[in-house]
Formats: C-alpha cells, sequence, structure tokens
C-alpha cells in the first residue's frame, strides 16, 4: 500500500514562499503505476484543481496551471521518494489544502483529471494573507 505524506505547509503574507514537500512511503520506482506525480489544491467551497504534475521519468516534463506559471516550481527526487512544490510570489487566492497525487501515466492534456491517481495524500494547508 502506497501511503503519500504532504508536510511544509503554513501561513504566509502575500508576495512569500513556501515549499512543501510530499514522501512516499515505499520506492516510487517499484510502483509500475507511478509515472506522474502531481500536485492539485482545494479552497473551502471550491472544486479540488490541478496546480502542477511531474513525470518521474529522467526528462521531468512537467505541467502547470496557468494560474502559477512562473510562480510555482514542481520538482522531485526519486532517491528521496519525495515530491516539492516551490511557491513563490504567493497570493491570497493560492490559500487551500495542497494535495500530492500519484498516477501510472500524464500527459499535457490530462495531467488534471483528478480520477486518473490512484493514490492521494492527506493534504497540508497553505494560507497566504493580505
Amino acid at each position: 500500500q502506497v501511503q503519500l505524506v504532504e508536510s511544509g505547509g503554513g501561513s504566509v503574507q502575500a508576495g512569500g514562499s513556501l515549499r512543501i514537500s510530499c514522501a512516499a512511503s515505499v520506492d516510487i520506482r517499484s510502483i509500475s503505476s507511478s509515472d506522474c506525480m502531481g500536485w492539485f489544491r482545494q479552497a473551502p467551497g471550491k472544486e479540488r484543481e490541478g496546480v502542477a504534475a511531474i513525470h518521474t521519468d529522467t526528462k521531468s516534463t512537467s505541467y502547470y496551471a496557468d494560474s502559477v506559471k512562473g510562480r510555482f516550481t514542481i520538482s522531485r527526487d526519486i532517491a528521496k521518494n519525495t515530491l516539492y512544490l516551490q511557491m513563490n510570489s504567493l497570493k491570497p487566492e493560492d490559500t487551500a489544502m495542497y494535495y500530492c497525487a500519484l498516477r501510472a501515466f500524464c500527459s499535457r492534456s490530462s495531467w488534471t483529471t483528478i480520477t486518473a491517481y490512484n493514490y492521494w495524500g492527506q493534504g497540508t494547508q497553505v494560507t497566504v494573507s493580505s
């Protein structure tokens, strides 16, 4: 059973930065359905939305939501079984619970499909004050 555990959330002022992490309980390379890892977020009263995703192969192709391009950077350390999201120039509208997720495969047109992700973490709260 794969477990994903997020950490690093907190409260910051607008314009600030945070890095959140997602640690997998097993070697990601040992999971047959683990080509793609993603970050999603959900604000109160809103639907969960994709933030970014990255392939776990050596190319590390990544995808971003338009709302975070140029401010957020997704990365992964396969040796540490850990996914990261560096968030800079944070805005109040970035306030949400952030979740990491794992799926077999993703592409530029499909990475935001929530139902395609097989494993999910419990989330870490990010609050940005104005």
